[in-house]
């Protein structure tokens, strides 16, 4: 009889719980927010690659080309350039060799890639100056760093939260209601699972750079606020 009695305790509270979750009024918003960030290392990325003479020479064909200037006399004018702009050589890391395919019957031209880690951009400025643009295929800004960027994803989390809270309240206000507690938080998700951080970074030439740049993040949470009058 106790069983019984327990039983159907359990089935009329279970059966309040689910009318009380039917009933739950609730808004659910988005807050996003962008966090700007001063990097503290900045990924250089110069290609260097043979050529030949003749290519510069204003009259020679393609099928004309004789004279190869192989890649360690590349190198050792950047590595010189590099070093006249202030980079220390441990600072350059050789990021990847391969063979550039021309034509058929053509001689391959053998490419090389580096990773020089700058402290600043105008260092950037200063290797442009000094560096002989022939062998160089690309130069390019690649990955931005600051060693504190785990402080910044907390603050733009934060930030994202804050501002799900603000769009919510006036949203409920608009409707003479009050906005209680938090329901619910959601780190919006990519479609490969991770969180939704988006990367903004301005690329960047040989010819002009610009004197100061940012990396900028953006951050995404869905928040569900219950509604009380």
């Amino acid at each position: 009889m106790k069983a019984r009695l327990l039983l159907l305790t359990m089935a009329m509270l279970a059966t309040l719980f689910t009318q009380a979750q039917d009933n739950e009024r609730y808004i659910e918003v988005t807050g996003t927010s962008e966090i700007e960030i001063v990097p503290d290392k900045i990924h250089y990325i110069i290609e260097i690659r043979e050529y030949f003479e003749e290519e510069f020479d204003g009259k020679s064909k393609p099928e004309e080309y004789r004279t190869k200037v192989l890649l360690p006399q590349i190198e050792q004018g950047v590595r010189e350039a590099l070093s006249k702009a202030g980079i220390a050589q441990d600072a350059i890391r050789t990021q990847e060799v391969g063979d550039y395919w021309r034509q058929q019957g053509q001689d391959f031209l053998v490419s090389k890639t580096f990773d020089i880690t700058l402290t600043d951009f105008e260092q950037i400025d200063e290797i442009v100056k000094n560096i002989d643009t022939k062998g160089v295929n690309t130069m390019r800004i690649g990955e931005l760093e600051n060693k504190d960027i785990l402080a910044y994803h907390q603050k733009g989390k934060i930030e994202a939260l804050k501002a799900a809270q603000r769009k919510a309240a006036y949203l409920v206000e608009a409707l003479g209601k009050k906005l209680g507690g938090v329901l619910r938080i959601v780190e919006e998700q990519s479609p490969n699972g991770f969180p939704v951080i988006q990367n903004s970074v301005l690329s960047s030439d040989a010819a002009s750079f610009d004197s100061f740049r940012t990396i900028k993040k953006n951050y995404s949470m869905l928040v569900r606020f219950e509604i009380v009058d």
